[in-house]
């Protein structure tokens, strides 16, 4: 019953990440007006706004113009169930719980913002960074000290990079937002799990990046965003980081 109810939350609460996700880089309310259809603007019912099943009660468009709606929408509700279901499994119904399924939640959208939009808004990240710091002080096993360090080390480690990229090539290779967005991975994650960051997301962006290009044709001035990479390496830092660490020290004592 418990793994059910994280399952309904998680979806619950990914309905308003994909409002979150359409009008952030708008610049537009997330509370009101309501929940409507982007081509007709006609509001949508509540029936026709149950997570995930609506979308295929509907066969993925609008009961009243019959425009499409965006897959996008249940799967960020599926993602986000899922993670709400694996974050209750690893801390069960706990403050630990609550809060890391926020900074989930907050990955979700800066990932797929970035990707629509290659930008990672700073409404989300700044204060990000300080709901980790502040969790840090109340929920095990990051400390204060350890949060505090994450979020220098994530910031200035990526600003001393996108400072000397820009010297270097005198163009922008990397935002301000993944400054920030790391910086906020530190908070809730502590130092050493933005080490860890760093080195996935820089391994599975790279392989990423080079099949895109290829099979796109790209030259190596190609802009991918480096944000969706940065989440993904925070979200297998948060499940796996000790085990990795652990079997590295293992193989290396």
């Amino acid at each position: 019953m418990l793994y059910l109810i994280s399952i309904i939350f998680g979806a619950m609460v990914g309905s308003f990440l994909n409002v979150c996700i359409f009008r952030l880089p708008k610049e537009e309310s997330i509370i009101w007006p309501g929940s409507h259809c982007p081509h007709c603007k006609k509001p949508i019912r509540f029936y026709d706004n149950i997570p995930l099943i609506s979308y295929f009660l509907l066969r993925g468009k609008c009961r009243y113009c019959k425009g499409p709606i965006s897959l996008q929408y249940p799967l960020v509700e599926g993602i986000t169930s899922l993670s709400s279901l694996l974050l209750i499994m690893k801390f069960g119904p706990s403050l630990s719980y609550l809060t890391y399924f926020a900074f989930v939640a907050a990955l979700i959208v800066i990932t797929v913002i970035d990707l629509y939009h290659q930008i990672i808004p700073d409404v989300i990240s700044l204060p990000g960074i300080g709901v980790g710091l502040l969790a840090s002080v109340i929920i095990p096993p990051i400390t204060f000290f350890n949060s505090l360090i994450g979020i220098l080390l994530g910031g200035g480690s990526l600003f001393l990079v996108a400072t000397l990229y820009q010297w270097l090539f005198k163009r922008e290779g990397m935002g301000g937002g993944d400054v920030k967005l790391l910086a906020m991975i530190g908070a809730f994650l502590g130092w050493k799990a933005v080490i860890l960051t760093i080195l996935l997301s820089s391994l599975i962006g790279s392989i990423s990046g080079i099949s895109i290009m290829v099979l796109k044709g790209k030259n190596f001035k190609y802009a991918i965003p480096f944000g969706p990479f940065l989440s993904l390496g925070a979200v297998i830092s948060l499940f796996y980081g000790q085990n990795i660490i652990n079997w590295y020290l293992y193989l290396n004592r």
